[in-house]
């Protein structure tokens, strides 16, 4: 066995058992990490794997927790059944983006623009939309109960950690295997090269929307998630562009097109920076805004020094 193998083990294995030893807020703490790893990795599908940077991924959370989150509020649809509605209309999202960046050449920064306009338009739509609730928001109905209840995704905290460790999981797998597909290799080429990649008889349209499809569908089951675990939705803050920055942080900063750099990502920026507000509140101090000086210093310390991220530098320090 691999000492990467190994380490991997011994991370499910912690995280498994971490809600018999994690209290209430240790619990909140590693759910909210782990649906930033999640995110983090399906944005990584996109930018870290076929290059295409997306600045408005915040689009594909609030449009799939408005689809899930509305047919349940107004039909009683369960979020088991409103999710494959949440997946085709995100997936349909990505490919109508795609499709007006690649058929005109759009790339860059133009694409990234591209992402924050679309972000930006839906986010004003859906606030003039009486559907959703418009401004107000929507607020999903609650029940207190003790057991799981999957098919609506209620329950106690517990069944919220699973249910993300278990997505997160199944992303870091499907991400491994993609990698080394066929799919990843000319995903890899086109990051790399594109006009080299389209020499070579890639047909790069086609597998960049491939890659814009796959992450648009992949961030639909975080914004399900996001929906059925804090049960309010407001559009401007869940389609803010805020949203779409702390979904990127975690991959920049553990390792864009890396598998464990969202993860890493993700416990240091969410894990630090929860500690770091909860030691100021036991002392007494609220600080405004030191979450988001905390993400300022840490990005600008792996820029300047790690300019690949963290776990790049880990893997070759440790041979891992």
């Amino acid at each position: 066995m691999t000492r990467t193998a190994a380490l991997l083990l011994a991370l499910l294995a912690s995280l498994a058992a971490l809600p018999a030893f994690a209290g209430p807020y240790g619990l909140s703490v590693a759910i909210l990490i782990l649906y930033f790893a999640y995110a983090g990795q399906a944005w990584n599908v996109m930018m870290g794997f076929a290059g295409q940077l997306s600045l408005g991924h915040a689009l594909y959370v609030g449009v799939a927790g408005y689809v899930a989150g509305g047919l349940f509020f107004h039909y009683e649809v369960p979020p088991i059944v409103g999710l494959p509605a949440a997946v085709i209309a995100c997936t349909l999202f990505g490919l109508v983006i795609g499709f007006l960046a690649f058929r005109f050449r759009i790339s860059g920064v133009y694409f990234a623009l591209l992402t924050i306009a679309f972000a930006e338009f839906t986010r004003i739509g859906f606030d003039h939309l009486a559907w959703t609730g418009g401004p107000g928001g929507m607020f999903l109905k609650v029940a207190q109960r003790n057991t799981w209840d999957l098919a609506n995704f209620r329950g106690p905290p517990a069944m919220y950690y699973y249910a993300i460790l278990a997505m997160c999981s199944l992303a870091f797998v499907a991400c491994f295997f993609l990698l080394r597909s066929k799919a990843g290799f000319y995903w890899q080429a086109i990051r790399e090269n594109e006009d080299a990649a389209q020499a070579l008889g890639i047909n790069v349209f086609r597998w960049k929307m491939a890659a814009v499809a796959a992450s648009s569908a992949m961030t639909s089951f975080a914004g399900v998630f996001f929906a059925f675990y804090y049960n309010n939705l407001f559009p401007e803050q869940i389609f803010n562009i805020s949203r779409s920055i702390e979904i990127i942080l975690a991959p920049v900063i553990g390792g864009v097109g890396t598998l464990f750099g969202p993860i890493l990502g993700a416990v240091v920026l969410t894990g630090l920076s929860e500690g770091i507000t909860e030691s100021l509140a036991a002392l007494g101090w609220e600080i405004p805004g030191v979450k988001q000086v905390f993400y300022g210093l840490v990005l600008l310390g792996v820029v300047m020094f790690l300019p690949n991220g963290i776990w790049p530098f880990l893997s070759r320090k440790f041979k891992l």
